[in-house]
């Protein structure tokens, strides 16, 4: 059984975290850092509250630390913990510059330890299904994709931390998340394309974004903001035999809201009403349909990281992945600030 850590109880460590960790056979959720509240006691009875990271870091029976604090905080908590002699699970974005990501990742390797990134939404039905479509070449070849996560919160964020423009705004939060995927799927791209905006009242940090990717024979635009009332389709996959739509976000999210561990045997399952549609060209026709999708399952990841710990298997998402991201974002900053293509230079990616 591994011990796990939880520094953090905000949004992310209630809602992510804290569900999944119990959800899975050989990790135990068994303390978390809050430091002045106990709110995670109250909905995990057994677990240990302690005020601080060094207290937490103290506790020789933990084996995992997860860092689920305000962005700007990644760097740090997660350099202490390794420098501690712990393995730790960082939320996106792990670090606000790549400069700092590739540290983390040269630390964890002097020292022989874990540094995971929480890319969760690799496991998305959504992402999953897409794999599949990709992979059997339903819509031929692949000519363009868009990947939108769109919301309408024309007023202050939510989490009050996150109207400060050091934490990197909404292109360090759902553009991490985004740029992953659109990495995970299709590699490195050759150049990029940005505009990285501040499109509400006020001051505050950037809330809106397209990103274009590109690579040899095809074009990946990623974008996101907080002015949309009514959402683009979350996926558009066009080819040229076919394309495929998905609309709507991957249901985990609203329902790990709801509770404290898994127990549904239907978890991850999008409702036919869900589906995203396929349509592809036969002998000069359009054949359109609902496309069965796969299943979404966040708790493979947490999986994946016990059997990496364990020396079973690699991390389900390797330290690199996230310098790549960083970098990508980086280029998209300087893309917009320049108003130009930048073009990638991969050849400083840390071993």
């Amino acid at each position: 059984m591994i011990r796990v850590g939880l520094v953090g109880f905000g949004m992310a460590g209630r809602v992510f975290h804290a569900p999944l960790i119990s959800s899975v056979e050989g990790l135990e959720l068994a303390a978390v850092v809050e430091r002045n509240s106990d709110k995670a006691a109250e909905r995990y009875p057994d677990i240990i509250t302690y005020r601080s990271l060094d207290a937490l870091l103290a506790d020789k029976s933990i084996g995992l630390v997860v860092v689920a604090t305000p962005n700007s905080t990644h760097y740090q908590v997660a350099r202490q913990t390794l420098q501690a002699g712990k393995s730790v699970l960082v939320d996106k974005p792990v670090a606000v510059s790549s400069q700092e990501t590739a540290q983390l990742i040269e630390l964890a390797r002097e020292r022989t330890l874990h540094m995971i990134p929480f890319y969760n939404r690799r496991w998305d039905s959504d992402f999953r299904t897409i794999q599949r479509v990709l992979h059997e070449r339903l819509i031929g070849r692949l000519v363009h994709v868009e990947s939108t996560f769109d919301r309408w919160r024309p007023g202050h964020a939510i989490r009050a931390w996150k109207d400060d423009p050091d934490q990197g705004g909404i292109l360090l939060d759902l553009g991490t998340h985004i740029a992953d995927q659109a990495l995970a799927l299709f590699g490195k791209p050759e150049a990029v394309g940005a505009e990285v905006l501040r499109e509400r009242d006020g001051e505050g940090p950037n809330d809106s974004f397209t990103i274009r990717l590109h690579y040899p024979d095809f074009l990946v635009t990623l974008g996101a903001n907080f002015l949309s009332a009514l959402a683009r389709p979350r996926f558009h996959l066009r080819g040229t035999k076919g394309n495929y739509w998905k609309w709507g976000l991957d249901l985990q999210e609203a329902e790990l809201n709801k509770v404290t561990r898994i127990t549904a045997s239907d978890w991850g399952e999008e409702p036919p009403a869900n589906w995203g549609t396929l349509s592809v060209d036969v002998d000069g026709s359009m054949l359109t349909r609902a496309f069965e999708p796969v299943p979404g399952d966040y708790r493979l990841y947490y999986a994946g990281v016990r059997d990496a710990l364990l020396g079973k298997a690699a991390a389900p998402v390797q330290p690199v992945a996230a310098w790549r991201v960083a970098r990508l974002l980086e280029w998209a900053v300087a893309s917009a600030e320049q108003h130009r293509n930048i073009t990638c230079d991969w050849s400083e990616e840390p071993a």
